[in-house]
């Protein structure tokens, strides 16, 4: 008589990462901006169906809000510990060459997020606009506020005017950036990082 064998059963699924999709996300974002990056794009990246991404994420929105979470603690967590230098000028420093060495990363895509996130973004898409640019502001303003304290300690001269510095620095960045995306080596924006730092007031 012979014995029936029981049912295989199907090997147990892998379990779901939710950083190691956000970091997956995260890159497609960069890459591609935010309207750029389809749900398709997402998933497919992600390794999940749309179905779990909505449970685990929400909505495409509150994905990208995720996302740009994910990057201000990780690739961009830089432009806050440059503020942590002890004088004004090397804070400056610190901030414009290590947005350098983030934007030309060979381990991420080029650029910054926060410029390229926002590229070709319509009229649907306002409110991921008006995120952005609540973020790019945020930090141009904890600049400003690092400059106004160094004016205040004698750091910087008494004529100088911090937010016109943070809103010079910040356009530096934010070329910088575009340029990087474009294609543009980390030598040349070395050298641009060297030429606008002859600007430093004395």
């Amino acid at each position: 008589m012979k014995t029936r064998r029981p049912a295989r059963t199907p090997g147990r699924p892998r379990a779901f990462d939710p950083d190691r999709a956000l970091d997956r996300a995260l890159e497609v974002f960069w890459r591609k901006g935010y309207e750029g990056a389809s749900l398709s794009d997402l998933t497919s990246a992600m390794r999940i169906n749309r179905p779990s991404l909505y449970a685990a994420f929400g909505d495409k929105q509150t994905l990208f809000r995720r996302a740009l979470d994910r990057y201000a603690e990780g690739p961009a967590s830089h432009a806050l510990d440059a503020l942590n230098e002890p004088t004004a000028r090397a804070a400056v420093e610190r901030l414009l060459y290590t947005s350098v060495d983030a934007m030309t990363d060979a381990h991420n895509p080029r650029g910054c997020l926060l410029v390229q996130g926002a590229l070709a973004c319509g009229d649907e898409a306002r409110t991921v606009k008006r995120e952005l640019l609540t973020r790019r502001e945020a930090g141009e303003e904890a600049l400003c506020q690092r400059l106004k304290r160094a004016k205040s300690g004698g750091d910087l001269p008494l004529d100088s005017d911090p937010v016109a510095l943070a809103r010079y620095v910040t356009t530096v960045i934010h070329g910088m950036a575009v340029q990087a995306a474009g294609g543009v080596g980390r030598a040349e924006l070395r050298k641009t990082v060297e030429i606008a730092l002859r600007a430093w007031p004395n």
